[in-house]
C-alpha cells in the first residue's frame, strides 16, 4: 500500500488517500509546529502522493486553517486535494484553541444551525476557498437534535458550500439516527465517522463500527499511536515527563496503564521481529481493519511524518496480526455479547448462523 493506493471514503464517491494529514500541530501551541515547519510537512506528504488533509477552525486558534489555506493556495492544489475541517468547539472555552477560558457566546460552539454557519463562514476566509470537501461535526453536542443537524448540513451540501459531511466524536446512535433520516428523507447523510482508535483504544467497535457499517460511513481513526504512547518513547519504569500522556487531554486519560503496556510489549516484539519501528507496527495495524477507510497520521517534524507513511508499505503477516489482536481485544460488554455466536446458537437452536459481523468480514 501508499499513500495513492486511494479508495472512497464510506458509501461515496469521494476518493481518499489511505493516511490523511491531520494538522493539528500547524500553529503556535505546546504541539505546534512553526510555519516553515508545517510547510515542510505539507509538502513532504504531498511529495508522497497523499490528497486527504484534515484541519478544524479551534486548532491553534484558527492559525490551523490559515497554514493549510495558504499552502494549498501557494501551491495551487485546491481541486488535487480533499481539505476536511471541523466545527463544534467554542473557541472561548477549548483546550484545543489554546484557551481554559468560559463565559463566551454559547451560540459560537454547538452543531446548532446558527453556530455551523457562523463557522463555515470563518473557515471558508481562513482556508481561502469557496467550498469544503468533507466538514465533520468536531464533537456531538448532547443539546442539538440530529433531525436539525441532518437538514442543516443537507442544505450547505445542497447549496455547495460543502461536498460531504461526517460526525466526530459522538454517540454511535447519533450517526445511526442521522444515516437514518436521510436515507428516509432522500437527502445527503454523513459519509465518515472520526473517531480515537488504536490498539490501546478499541472501545468503538462495540457500537460505533456497526453502526458506521450499517450506515454506509467509513471509520477515519484519529490518534492511532495513542497520543505518542504507541511509539514506544515511553518507558513502563519511567514515566516522571510524560507530558500530555500523563492526565486529562485531548487524547483521553492516561495511558499508561498495566494493560496498555502488556499490548506495547507485543507491539515491540513484533517491531522486533521485522525490523521496523513500534509506531510503524501500531498503523499498519489500524490500516487493516475491516471498516478503515483512512488513518489521520499528525507531525510536528517531516522525520516523524515520513516514518508514518511508511507503515502503509507495512504488511503483517496473519499471525502477527492475530498476535496483536489478542493482545489488544476489548473486554466484550453487553452490546458484543448481543450478537455473539454463543447468544446465536441459544437463539437458533445450537445452529452456528452467520450474523451481520461475519457477512461484513466477507
Amino acid at each position: 500500500m501508499s499513500l495513492t493506493d486511494f479508495r472512497t471514503l464510506g458509501h461515496s464517491g469521494l476518493v481518499v488517500s489511505p493516511m490523511a494529514l491531520g494538522t493539528m500541530t500547524f500553529g503556535p501551541g505546546k504541539w505546534g509546529a512553526d510555519e516553515t515547519s508545517s510547510r515542510a510537512i505539507f509538502d513532504a506528504y504531498r511529495e508522497a502522493g497523499g490528497n486527504f488533509i484534515d484541519t478544524a477552525d479551534i486548532y491553534s486558534g484558527g492559525e490551523s486553517e490559515r497554514l493549510v489555506g495558504k499552502f494549498i493556495a501557494d501551491t495551487g492544489s485546491r481541486d488535487e486535494i480533499v481539505l476536511a475541517t471541523k466545527f463544534g468547539f467554542n473557541g472561548s472555552a477549548s483546550p484545543l484553541s489554546g484557551s481554559q477560558g468560559g463565559g463566551g457566546n454559547p451560540n459560537a460552539g454547538g452543531a446548532g444551525s446558527k453556530n455551523i454557519y457562523r463557522a463555515l463562514d470563518a473557515s471558508l476566509e481562513r482556508l481561502r476557498t469557496d467550498h469544503i470537501d468533507l466538514y465533520w461535526m468536531h464533537v456531538g453536542d448532547g443539546v442539538t437534535p440530529v433531525e436539525e443537524i441532518v437538514q442543516t448540513m443537507g442544505d450547505l451540501v445542497r447549496s455547495g458550500r460543502i461536498r460531504y459531511y461526517g460526525f466526530s466524536d459522538m454517540p454511535a446512535w447519533v450517526g445511526c439516527k442521522a444515516a437514518t433520516i436521510a436515507a428516509e428523507r432522500g437527502v445527503p447523510g454523513p459519509i465518515a465517522m472520526q473517531l480515537e482508535y488504536s490498539l490501546v483504544a478499541r472501545d468503538v467497535e462495540a457500537e460505533h463500527f456497526p453502526a458506521a457499517r450499517d450506515g454506509g460511513m467509513g471509520i477515519m481513526p484519529w490518534s492511532p499511536l495513542a497520543g505518542g504512547f504507541l511509539t514506544g518513547k515511553y518507558q513502563r519504569d519511567d514515566t516522571s515527563d510524560t507530558g500530555r500522556l500523563s492526565g486529562a487531554n485531548p487524547f483521553g486519560d492516561s495511558k499508561f496503564t498495566p494493560r496498555n503496556w502488556d499490548i506495547l510489549d507485543v507491539a515491540r516484539t513484533v517491531a522486533q521481529e521485522i525490523d521496523r519501528p513500534v509506531a510503524q507496527v501500531a498503523l499498519a495495524w489500524t490500516l487493516a481493519r475491516a471498516g478503515v477507510a483512512s488513518t489521520l497520521v499528525g507531525a510536528s517534524k517531516v522525520e516523524q511524518l515520513e516514518s508514518n507513511i511508511a507503515a502503509a508499505e507495512l504488511d503483517l503477516s496473519a499471525d502477527q496480526l492475530s498476535r496483536l489482536d489478542a493482545a489488544s481485544a476489548p473486554r466484550p460488554g453487553f452490546s458484543a455479547s448481543l450478537t455473539s455466536r454463543a447468544t446465536r446458537r441459544m437463539i437458533f437452536g445450537g445452529h452456528d448462523v452467520g450474523g451481520w459481523d461475519d457477512q461484513a468480514a466477507a
